[in-house]
């Protein structure tokens, strides 16, 4: 039976990597299916993974009526492989949830539970509620003590702040400083440093 499942973890844990490796797979058993992924940090219309692996893909606006999109991409049977998929819409996720009970397609998606206020994305607060099955990806993440790291911690100007838009894109190295703007990027933190907003030892 098809299920909608939610694999999850912070930033750095390897999950546009598994989503890449789940396509795949699928593909390779015969299957016939669709990438999607929304503003992946290569580019729009691409799934990358910090490891250099990379596929295009469907880009997912906030506006793509995705059950309508997959009726036409994908045969009943099929499946759809979802990245970045805390970016989207609330009512993406209802359609892709349709898409398992309906058509008996197999969904998969990957993403952040949390932005960097620490606070449940909506499509993921919703993928919570409607998935068949949640599941914390295994690779241990750390924080620079140690510790598990549990939140993403956004830095601009090398400074963490909890203000701002929810989606600002960054990666996990520093760019070295920006040319226009500020300089944004992400780190990984353990709860008690995410709190204290300590970067690093002191």
């Amino acid at each position: 039976m098809a299920e909608l499942r939610f694999s999850y973890g912070v930033m750095s844990a390897g999950k546009s990597t598994l989503a890449l490796q789940v396509e795949h797979t699928w593909s390779e058993a015969g299957r016939t299916g669709v990438l999607l992924t929304s503003h992946d940090r290569g580019g729009s219309g691409t799934v990358t993974s910090r490891l250099g692996l990379s596929r295009d893909a469907v880009e997912v606006a906030p506006d793509t009526d995705l059950f309508a999109l997959l009726a036409e991409a994908v045969p009943d049977g099929g499946f759809v492989v979802a990245d970045e998929a805390q970016f989207y819409a609330p009512v993406q996720i209802d359609d892709l949830a349709r898409c398992v009970d309906e058509r008996d397609v197999d969904v998969a998606c990957f993403g952040l539970l949390s932005d960097f206020t620490g606070r449940l994305f909506p499509a993921g607060a919703r993928l919570v509620e409607l998935a068949d099955v949640l599941v914390p990806l295994p690779l241990p993440v750390l924080c620079w003590c140690g510790r598990a790291a549990r939140l993403n911690a956004r830095l601009v100007d090398g400074v963490v702040v909890r203000e701002g838009e929810q989606v600002l894109l960054g990666d996990t190295a520093s760019t070295g400083g920006a040319l226009f703007g500020p300089d944004v990027r992400y780190q990984v933190l353990c709860r008690r440093h995410w709190v204290s907003r300590q970067t690093a030892r002191s």
